[in-house]
């Protein structure tokens, strides 16, 4: 039985890599966590529910279909979070506008920034006015720390996210929710490979710390996992 004392989260994305390591992480902060998976792939996310004492739900959406966006809101009609987190997202290969594909640009733009946007519009009414929205950018977003180039598709990717979470907040400029832009460091993950800075224990359990500080601050912040402000 749910606690209602007991804050709640809603992780879109949390079938490995860093959703996976936030879903563990709210879970030992007693937080209930409702974690969603985009199919039958492969996920650790099954077992750390059989473990959490009826403290972690999975629900199945992706994100990129938005049937399944609206039906997945349907389902959660009756609930409220006190956080929404998006952190679905992919990577490509370090190619440069003048080598991608049309159809690879467009995966990774729908994917990283026109789905978690959808999400966000779709669910908006599901977190009161103490809650938080958080969304999982990346330091490769910044505009204005662009200085060496790389992973051109991507980085666009994520500045176009960043750019749209501040129309968003323009349009809601009344709103006194908390919305985070989350850049979590370079992490050691299926996304971000194994020469990353960046261990799960070193960055999720910051991650975590920084939304949370930010709970009751109306208005969008970009931060990075330190909770140090990153340049737009």
């Amino acid at each position: 039985m749910t606690n209602s004392l007991r804050r709640s989260v809603l992780l879109i994305g949390a079938s490995r890599g860093l959703g996976l390591a936030l879903a563990e992480e709210y879970l030992q902060r007693g937080w209930q966590v409702t974690g969603t998976v985009r199919g039958s792939g492969r996920t650790g996310l099954p077992e750390l529910a059989e473990r959490s004492d009826g403290q972690l739900e999975i629900e199945t959406v992706d994100i990129n279909v938005p049937d399944q966006v609206f039906a997945l809101r349907r389902r959660l009609d009756s609930r409220t979070f006190d956080l929404v987190f998006i952190n679905a997202g992919v990577t490509n290969n370090d190619e440069t506008i003048a080598e991608v594909s049309t159809e690879e640009f467009t995966r990774v733009m729908v994917t990283n920034a026109l789905s978690p946007m959808r999400v966000l519009e779709a669910l908006q009414d599901l977190v009161p006015a103490t809650g938080t929205f958080a969304v999982m950018s990346s330091g490769q977003g910044s505009v204005a720390n662009n200085d060496g180039g790389g992973f051109e598709v991507y980085r666009a990717s994520k500045a176009a996210l960043n750019t749209l979470m501040r129309s968003f907040a323009a349009r809601h400029s009344d709103d006194p929710r908390a919305l985070v832009l989350m850049a979590p460091g370079w992490v050691r993950t299926d996304l971000g490979g194994p020469h990353a800075r960046l261990s799960l224990e070193e960055s999720i359990p910051n991650v975590v710390n920084t939304i949370e500080a930010q709970q009751g601050q109306a208005g969008l912040r970009y931060l990075d996992y330190r909770g140090q402000t990153v340049p737009w």
